[in-house]
């Protein structure tokens, strides 16, 4: 027996001991991602815990993690193989924050919004829109477009797709929900948020507070050449800035999104490695850092968290839509926007409108033009925190679509040539879904 313990036993202990302490970090993040998104799924968009886990956690190796929701506090901790506690508390007004570990962090601040119903019809008010019958539209061939995108009942779940809405001449012509949604369900858009925070950055240029050319943007940078990054650069990814987007591994936005206090400094603190305006390189990080620069450009925190929903979140109406915070109140302009697929859809409207809403003017024309612009190394796909269609990534869609893009098949895709917006909010990108066919098929409904 003592020989079994000593060569046997001993030997497979010191394996497990070395197993856990190499993947401790790694069970951070994992359990980090669970606490957050159950928080949120449950708390923001009023879903249930198994569809959750069957759904949003059924990520490899995410699934491992045990949830555990307190609804009286209004929170949710999850651990997997009993180890790496982590909490995610909820917090109307700003959603689900993850607490870093071992903090007890009190989230005491919220926006102020100032949400006006109005008596009008979608997308200008909630109302529902009258019918309108389009003669140039071959309904049957849409609705065949649009069942298409969904997985059949019985069968395999393949394209995840959970809603999908298509508005031609500001009316909605098709829509669609999977089991468990609706049109009142809260979706998480991950990096479509990125577009919210270029578009909160256009508002304060049509203001006049800030310009695209500034340089010397942070204190932390005025000793290097990190000096000479513009606003610009950060729009369009460009800055030459180090960051690693790797959601497979610990990397920079894993470590950002699932371990750091304060999002807004990951990038803030990187080291230059390329020249600005020729080093296209997709970060958050540098997204959460144009948040933090928004942020320094008001006295207080409280104008900070106001400004985004009063000058642009409910003036267009997207009453549902939550910017989740880290725990140190800067919003998670990367990755954290909940908001209904119609309220997606309706930013996607502003775009469409060239930054005009319901005749007020949110947006210079020639924001919307810059954003739609391709950045230098993007090879068509990038302008300011929008994706592009100029390369020919969907070969069979007009070059002009630009679109809101996030993880896991989340877009609004926007086509000003066909006078079209299209959400689709799913759980799966290509080949799982093949974007490039599903879009061809709406757009040849519309004769």
């Amino acid at each position: 027996m003592k020989k079994i313990v000593k060569f046997v036993f001993i030997p497979l202990l010191i394996i497990a001991i070395t197993i856990v302490i190499f993947n401790y970090p790694r069970l951070n993040i994992i359990t980090g991602f669970a606490a957050k998104s159950v928080c949120s799924c449950t708390f923001e968009a009023g879903r249930d815990l198994q569809s959750i886990e069957a759904g949003d956690n059924d990520i490899d190796p995410i699934y491992y993690a045990k949830n555990e929701i307190n609804f009286e506090e209004k929170s949710v901790s999850s651990t997997i193989f009993g180890l790496k506690k982590r909490k995610a508390i909820y917090k109307e007004g700003i959603g689900c924050v993850l607490v870093p570990e071992n903090n007890d962090t009190k989230i005491n601040f919220k926006p102020n919004r100032k949400i006006t119903k109005t008596n009008l019809p979608y997308p200008y008010g909630n109302l529902p829109q009258k019918d309108t019958i389009f003669s140039n539209i071959n309904y049957k061939v849409l609705d065949l477009a649009v069942e298409n995108a969904f997985d059949c009942e019985g069968y395999d779940e393949l394209k995840r797709t959970r809603a999908v809405v298509v508005i031609y001449k500001n009316q909605i012509i098709a829509e669609k929900y999977a089991s468990g949604f609706s049109k009142d369900t809260k979706i998480l858009g991950w990096s479509m948020t990125k577009s919210i925070t270029s578009a909160v950055m256009g508002v304060l240029e049509k203001q006049g507070k800030i310009n695209v050319n500034q340089k010397n943007l942070f204190p932390e940078w005025e000793q290097d050449e990190r000096s000479k990054i513009t606003l610009n650069d950060l729009l369009h990814m460009n800055s030459g800035l180090e960051w690693v987007e790797d959601y497979n591994t610990m990397s920079d936005v894993t470590k950002m999104l699932f371990l750091e206090d304060d999002m807004t400094k990951v990038q803030l603190n990187k080291p230059l490695i390329g020249k600005p305006n020729e080093s296209w390189n997709y970060s958050s990080g540098t997204t959460n850092l144009l948040s933090g620069y928004i942020r320094n450009q008001f006295k207080t925190h409280q104008e900070y968290l106001d400004f985004w929903y009063n000058e642009l979140i409910d003036k267009i109406g997207m009453n549902s839509m939550i910017i989740e915070t880290d725990t140190k109140g800067n919003y998670v302009g990367s990755s954290y926007g909940w908001a209904t697929a119609r309220d997606w859809a309706k930013f996607g409207l502003l775009y469409l409108h060239k930054g005009n809403w319901n005749g007020e003017q949110l947006l210079k024309e020639s924001w919307v033009t810059y954003s739609a612009t391709p950045t230098n190394g993007s090879n068509g796909q990038y302008g300011a925190h929008f994706w592009l269609n100029a390369g020919g990534v969907y070969p069979n869609v007009p070059r002009d679509l630009f679109s809101c893009n996030g993880y896991q098949g989340q877009h609004v895709f926007i086509i000003p040539s066909k006078d079209i917006v299209i959400v689709r909010m799913g759980l799966t990108e290509n080949p799982e879904f093949d974007f490039d066919a599903f879009l061809k098929e709406v757009i040849s409904a519309i004769e």
